[in-house]
């Protein structure tokens, strides 16, 4: 079975979806600082507005997050699996982070609701940066899922 079917088919996709919008609550969590401030005010008004946002973006997303990290996943496969993938993703954070955020710009980008693509793209200068430091975390719940 490949890392996609392992992580998108059923009864695997449910599981991955709980558990990446766990990653996503944790890693919001543990932002400090005046930036901190604004993606924990950011996430708690979309919450707020609409509770199930994170968990249908992730489940409407993740066929095309897992395919982007399908050759970072066989890279680390080809290389003997001699480190957790979180660290072998860490080591690429900036190339892994650009490659998921490539399917967020894209969705942003054909949004038809003015107010969340106004909000993805006064937060996508930071995005990048948020990505890189959840990677590791991401690295391991894909390892979990799929070892």
């Amino acid at each position: 079975m490949s890392i996609s079917e392992k992580l998108t088919k059923p009864p695997h996709r449910d599981k991955v979806i709980v558990d990446c919008c766990t990653l996503v609550d944790e890693e919001v969590r543990s932002k400090g600082g005046i930036s901190g401030m604004a993606v924990k005010g950011a996430y708690g008004v979309v919450k707020a507005v609409k509770p199930r946002f994170v968990s249908e973006v992730v489940d409407g997303m993740l066929d095309e997050w897992v395919e982007k990290l399908v050759p970072f996943w066989e890279a680390w496969d080809k290389a003997g699996r001699s480190r957790p993938f979180g660290e072998h993703l860490r080591a690429e954070a900036s190339t892994v982070a650009e490659r998921l955020l490539e399917v967020t710009d894209g969705r942003a980008k054909g949004a038809k609701n003015a107010t969340v693509k106004k909000m993805y793209e006064k937060m996508r200068p930071s995005a990048k940066k948020h990505v890189e430091e959840a990677v590791p975390r991401l690295g391991s719940l894909v390892e979990r899922h799929a070892g």
